[in-house]
């Protein structure tokens, strides 16, 4: 059973924080990598933070400094902490993983949440 809740999308204004959470069925956040991906209207879907297993994070250079990844592998969740948010930012936002499969891998995606950075 593979199942990924976002929450904790809305409306800020410029300049504010939001703390988005995935929160995973099972033991996935602690046995795989975790991902959040985003996509604004009409632009493609994509890739703004990674934690791996061993909890090493990457970011999108556009986020960079600004967004955190992290996880509690107790509550088999996943974080996004935005601060200092921009317009730009946006977007449906997706925890996503990978999980390998007999046939091979196959990846999960959250319903998504929504986060409007507004005046």
């Amino acid at each position: 059973q593979v199942q990924l809740v976002e929450s904790g999308g809305g409306l800020v204004q410029p300049g504010g924080s939001l703390r988005l959470s995935c929160a995973a069925s099972g033991t996935i956040v602690s046995r795989n990598a975790m991902d959040w991906y985003r996509q604004g209207p009409g632009k493609q879907r994509e890739l703004v933070a990674v934690i791996t297993r061993g909890g090493g994070t990457n970011y999108a250079n556009s986020v960079k400094g600004r967004f955190t990844i992290s996880r509690d592998n107790a509550k088999n969740t996943v974080y996004l902490q935005m601060n200092s948010l921009k317009p730009e930012d946006t977007a449906v936002y997706y925890c996503h993983t990978v999980l390998p499969e007999r046939l091979g891998a196959v990846g999960y995606w959250g319903q998504g949440t929504q986060v409007t950075v507004a005046s």
